[in-house]
């Protein structure tokens, strides 16, 4: 399979793109800022583009005979209701209508965990949870989902979004003792998303298999996903953090704090 990776310099990106290689895949980079080094550019995998850039993105397609896209473009933090629309919103429209302009059908989708962050806590979330997000990042996620839903049912994509909750190659607090994506389970969650028969529009959630996990891994399985580490065996690694009491009231963590607030549009 020939796989257009976006965000390929960014740090899934790159776990993707290797990752992705050893599964025996072509991968393809797209991202804004040039290859890391090492990388072989004069392979012609590697281009240089804004996703936003629907021009540039149609350029990408018609150069390569793809077969899916994995999209991990976007700024992973809190901007302005514009910015962050544009990131994640129209970043996915350029890549949808290249699909459907070149006939590619898959695409998994790097969605998020807060787009469902301002919901309480409780036993086990489901993909059926309304979409209840904690910033305009969260808001932005939800808009990209619906986009991916659209075009599921308009052109007949298989889109899968993936609501990746804390990646990193250990847990690092006690909230992501729960929330815990490792690197080896995100390869074999885009896999999964990749090569599902037939999934139609999809939602997972996108953790590993961890003992205290907040989020139901069933919907992922169905798909093939079958997260085989646990953050269980860090953690005795992680201290306690005052932290940790709100970060555990809400799915969303930190995100539905204080912190996080701003204004929806910039002004001078």
């Amino acid at each position: 399979m020939k796989i257009l990776v976006t965000g390929a310099a960014g740090t899934i990106g790159q776990v993707a793109m290797v990752g992705l290689a050893d599964r025996g895949h072509t991968v393809v980079g797209l991202d804004r800022v040039p290859a890391p080094e090492g990388y072989d550019e004069s392979t012609n995998d590697w281009h240089t583009a804004d996703c936003a850039d629907a021009d540039a993105v149609a350029d990408v397609f018609a150069v390569h005979r793809l077969d899916a896209v994995v999209h991990l473009a976007g700024n992973p933090g809190e901007a302005s209701l514009p910015d962050s629309l544009t990131s994640h919103v129209v970043t996915t429209a350029a890549l949808l209508d290249a699909m459907v302009e070149h006939g590619v059908t898959r695409i998994v989708h790097a969605s998020s965990n807060h787009a469902v962050g301002r919901t309480p806590r409780r036993e086990l979330l489901g993909i059926d949870t309304p979409p209840r997000p904690d910033t305009f990042y969260g808001v932005a996620k939800v808009a990209a989902e619906a986009l991916l839903s659209l075009y599921a049912d308009r052109h007949g994509i298989d889109a899968v979004a993936c609501r990746i909750g804390s990646f990193q190659p250990q847990p690092e607090s006690v909230r992501q003792l729960s929330t815990w994506l490792s690197p080896d389970d995100c390869v074999r969650m885009f896999e999964a998303g990749l090569t599902a028969p037939s999934p139609g529009y999809a939602v997972l959630y996108g953790i590993s298999a961890n003992t205290r996990a907040w989020w139901d891994l069933e919907p992922g399985r169905r798909l093939g996903y079958q997260p085989q580490d646990d953050a269980e065996e860090f953690a005795q690694l992680v201290a306690a953090s005052p932290q940790d009491e709100d970060e555990a009231a809400h799915v969303g963590g930190a995100f539905v704090g204080e912190s996080m607030q701003r204004p929806a549009l910039d002004r001078a």
